[in-house]
């Protein structure tokens, strides 16, 4: 019994014996199997699995301003550094490592030269198989690259070093903050504002792509000649002015400071074809610093009641109603100050008494326009609103731009419409414009009646190529009759001539327009706090542009429109009339012929504009020759002319651009692929790469800026230069030096302020104390 039971026991330890051997044996064929027969198709599987394709991103395109030269964005190149340590030489990598470590310890910083050498050792360990190691976070800019590609290893370059450059583009403005809200942006999920934005279509470009490896470290780029090569984005030609730009953001920060408001906003257009030549958006932040946060011109958050501003489309469609009206035929605004009219008490800050219609618009009375809008329109106010939606104040304008407000014009249909709401609406309340939609309402009176849609961009190009070009469009041909349009430019001339804003006049050239101050609604009432703005064009006998200034919110040193808005316009009026040199003559002919004048020190610039300009100031100059496009002057103040030498600017090579305007010196380096940043403002005083040095595309240049003058100049009969005034950069969004004025008044009106320092806003201590009204504000 006991045999046979042993005798089991060792036949199952056989058989279980056996089994693991065929198992095992099974194991290793099917193992022989993967590795010898099926061994090329799994391999080829996993590398299939490692590669994959992966977008390459297109270089986005530029923003140019109007001169079709200097960029306002633009993408530049950054990289990120990465490494492949399994194709350098093990000799190679013995004998330079430590110095590579240390190079890599000193440029970054965030590593000691012992960490950097661990790092590199390990991934050049051949039991690691590490064929990709992203070395520092941190992005490289071009000419960081160009040093770290003569480090040691890294010089043997790509096949040899296993340095690996990715390229990363960055959005890059050269002006700094100036004109930032227009601009825009756009963020990965393809929200964002402005141009960049509207246009992010024509800026984007196609992208390509490419074959990458996944490693453990990243994604490593294959070089093998199937990458689809991405396609470069559109340019697009904006219509801005970047010195315009300059002076509007000043003059607008300026007052923000003076006054210590909210935001504010100033819109410079040009009459004939609505391009829009600058546009400012300021608004305090949290911090206490003005920024552009947000676009006041034309967005929800700059759409408000006008208040006196919207005058103007009542007293017109009272003129339209009645052409026998005139501007001297008077009106009874009473002794009081207040007077019941259309089921509410309507009041001016003082009693004026019997007026004329002219007199009612120069003085802003709340009474005079109530009372011919109800005179005119009670029985029938659809009449008052038809009018306003024939002057297309109803509508959206169509601007280029998206984020565009909606105007907000009540109509007698509305539930919210009542007995009051007449004429309380023909003095700017219950209803809300954004600034640009009556700038355009205003520019058509300066056009003549004809109403143009404001622009932003003129062209979209491709290289020189354009693409698409867009023209003037023109909403109404006609706003107003003839006689209505002659009254109205009469009466807003008049408000700078005799009325409200008659602290802005100048005897350089003609103002017209109008004062606008509006109470502020808050929580389901009207506050203390004040809307302030100032609309209109000059030269008012040849209208050439038209402007509109906002200010929110004012708490010291001013309330009304005239006090606070009225002399941004003036600033930027003096400025932009200032660059015509026609517009000069006047004051030539009444300088005494025995003063002098110092006409700007000129380095260099193109020959065709300083001929122009040196002609225009009745300068001497001789020396060069037609065919010269670029010269330098030399100044003979003995004979009182100036030398022109001609310059030469080699193809390939980098520019001498010493003693140039920033716009010239930007127009020369960026026509041959170099990247600029400046340091200052001014003129170019040195550059980081020497002149005749060739010309590396995407290469940054580092240009040492410094002020204008301080140099020898030619006497020449007075006469301001036509850039008098003018400054070129926001560098650092800090307020400029006061800018002479066209004559010997003020520039700001009732009392110039010297500019606060820029930098910081802190909260303001106890304000000046100033004199409100207790009546809804004329002006």
């Amino acid at each position: 019994m006991k045999g046979n039971v042993k005798k089991s026991i060792v036949t199952r330890i056989r058989l279980a014996f056996l089994g693991v051997c065929l198992f095992s044996c099974a194991i290793v064929w099917k193992v022989s199997q993967i590795q010898f027969k099926e061994g090329a198709r799994w391999k080829a599987l996993e590398q299939e699995r490692r590669i994959v394709y992966q977008p390459v991103f297109a270089t986005r395109g530029n923003i140019f301003a109007s001169d079709g030269r200097s960029i306002m964005a633009t993408s530049l190149p950054f990289y990120r550094v990465a490494w492949d340590p399994s194709v350098v030489e093990k000799a190679t990598f013995d004998a330079k490592a430590d110095s590579l470590a240390l190079l890599l310890s000193k440029f970054f910083g965030d590593r000691s030269p012992q960490e950097y050498l661990r790092k590199l050792k390990n991934a050049k360990n051949p039991k690691a198989h590490v064929r990709y190691i992203r070395l520092n976070s941190r992005q490289i800019n071009f000419q960081e690259k160009k040093e770290l590609a003569q480090w040691p290893i890294f010089r043997e370059g790509k096949n040899k070093g296993g340095v690996i450059f990715e390229k990363v583009d960055k959005r890059f403005r050269p002006f700094g903050g100036l004109a930032q809200r227009t601009i825009g942006f756009v963020n990965e999920d393809k929200n964002g504002a402005g141009l960049e934005f509207t246009f992010n279509r024509h800026l984007a470009g196609k992208d390509g792509e490419a074959l990458f490896e996944r490693l453990p470290g990243g994604n490593k780029p294959i070089y093998d000649g199937t990458e689809v090569k991405p396609q470069p984005g559109y340019d697009i030609k904006t219509t801005l002015d970047i010195n315009l730009q300059d002076v509007a953001e000043n003059a607008l920060y300026k007052a923000l400071v003076d006054n210590d408001a909210q935001y504010g906003t100033v819109i410079l257009m040009e009459v004939k074809t609505g391009e829009i030549k600058a546009v400012a958006n300021l608004g305090r932040a949290a911090d206490g610093v003005y920024r552009e946060d947000y676009n006041y011109a034309i967005a929800d958050q700059g759409r408000t009641e006008p208040g006196s501003t919207f005058k103007l489309a009542s007293l017109m469609a009272v003129l339209e109603e009645n052409p026998d009206l005139t501007l001297e035929d008077s009106v009874n605004t009473g002794k009081t100050g207040a007077m019941r009219i259309g089921g509410a008490v309507k009041t001016d800050t003082h009693a004026n008494g019997w007026i004329t219609i002219k007199q009612v618009f120069e003085k802003s009375s709340n009474i005079g326009v109530a009372v011919l809008v109800d005179r005119q329109f009670s029985k029938n106010p659809d009449k008052y609103t038809d009018y306003l939606k024939r002057f297309g104040l109803d509508k959206p304008l169509g601007f280029q731009m998206a984020g565009e407000a909606r105007p907000y014009v009540k109509d007698p249909h509305d539930r919210s419409w009542s007995r009051t709401s007449l004429t309380t609406m023909c003095i700017g309340y219950e209803l809300k414009l954004a600034p640009l939609q009556t700038l355009a309402f205003y520019n058509a009176v300066a056009n003549g009646g004809v109403k143009v849609q404001p622009m932003i961009v003129k062209e979209v190009k491709q290289a020189d190529n354009v693409v698409e070009r867009f023209e003037p469009v023109v909403l109404n041909p006609k706003i107003c009759s003839d006689e209505t349009l002659e009254k109205v430019q009469a009466m807003m001339e008049g408000v700078v001539n005799e009325g409200t804003a008659r602290g802005i006049r100048t005897n350089d050239y003609g103002i017209a327009g109008k004062t606008g101050t509006a109470w502020k609604f808050k929580n389901g009432a009207y506050t203390r706090m004040y809307s302030t703005s100032f609309c209109g064009y000059f030269p008012a006998d040849q209208p050439k542009y038209s402007c509109i200034v906002v200010v929110d919110s004012p708490k010291r040193r001013g309330w009304s429109g005239a006090e606070v808005a009225a002399p941004v316009f003036r600033e930027v009026a003096d400025k932009a009339m200032a660059r015509d040199a026609a517009s000069l003559r006047p004051l030539l002919a009444r300088a005494p012929s025995t003063t002098k004048a110092r006409v700007p020190f000129v380095q260099v610039g193109m020959q065709d504009e300083l001929t122009m300009v040196f002609g225009q100031l009745g300068v001497t100059h001789e020396g060069a020759t037609n065919a010269d496009d670029w010269v330098r002057t030399q100044a003979d103040s003995n004979a009182g002319k100036l030398s022109l030498k001609p310059m030469a600017v080699r193809p390939g090579r980098v520019p001498n651009v010493t003693g140039m305007t920033l716009r010239d010196a930007l127009f020369l380096l960026e026509n041959r692929g170099l990247h600029v940043r400046t340091l200052g403002s001014g003129r170019v005083k040195a550059q980081s790469i020497a002149a005749g040095s060739p010309a590396q595309r995407g290469a940054l240049v580092v240009l040492q800026m410094e002020p204008i003058g301080g140099r020898p100049m030619v006497p020449v009969p007075a006469m301001p230069p036509p850039t008098q005034g003018m400054t070129t950069l926001a560098e650092g969004r800090r307020v400029r030096a006061e800018a002479a004025t066209l004559n010997d008044e003020p520039t700001v009106v009732p009392k110039p302020v010297a500019p606060a320092a820029r930098p910081k806003v802190s909260a303001p201590g106890k304000a000046a104390a100033v004199a409100k009204p207790k009546s809804k504000p004329r002006a």
